[in-house]
């Protein structure tokens, strides 16, 4: 990309690659990887919001989240008003926000997201040595490591106001888990009443 547009000039840009491929003579090709940009985010969109909503779906059946996030289409078995209710929000910030902010907001979140991941393989490689898993993290602890030094790096890059923004995300989300899913945790309960 550099070798058709100085690297200066994709600061702030949302969609480099379009402006990298916009120098080239060759019309047909910058209309085919148009098509092919906005073919791969429909596809990792798809499937994000997807996947999301079966996030969600875990969550609400142990009670951390209210039932209409764990409600099953009778007929297609999956969890259309958590699909709908997603899709409708997407849909709201997608039209209202600018698309550096949205690109910015998914990545500290899934990069912070990986972060936890990793943290959690230490944890669980170190806490629950014997616990069956279906799959097992090569090289523990270098590639957890280098995966939290690796993701926070890339964090480092963001502007300060992605991370204000994912504190506030943070702090809605603790508000929800403490006030409404912390008493409601069906895990809890059962963890509660093995001890006892």
């Amino acid at each position: 990309m550099t070798g058709l547009e100085h690297y200066k000039n994709f600061t702030g840009e949302a969609a480099p690659v379009a402006l990298a491929i916009s120098h080239t003579p060759y019309v047909w090709l910058q209309q085919a990887i148009i098509i092919a940009i906005l073919a791969g985010y429909t596809s990792v969109m798809l499937v994000m919001l997807l996947g999301q909503s079966r996030v969600f779906y875990s969550i609400s059946k142990d009670g951390l989240l209210p039932r209409v996030f764990s409600e099953i289409h009778p007929r297609f078995r999956t969890p259309c008003k958590s699909n709908a209710l997603f899709g409708v929000f997407v849909s709201v910030l997608a039209g209202f926000l600018p698309i550096t902010i949205v690109g910015e907001m998914t990545s500290i979140g899934t990069l912070f997201a990986f972060i936890l991941v990793s943290l959690g393989v230490l944890v669980l490689r170190y806490t629950q040595p014997n616990a069956p898993r279906a799959f097992r993290t090569p090289w523990v602890p270098f590639v957890p490591i280098m995966g939290i030094i690796t993701c926070a790096a890339m964090m480092a890059s963001l502007p300060w106001d992605t991370w204000l923004r994912l504190v506030l995300w943070m702090a809605v989300g603790l508000a929800i888990y403490f006030g409404y899913g912390a008493k409601r945790s069906l895990l809890r309960k059962a963890a509660h009443a093995v001890v006892e």
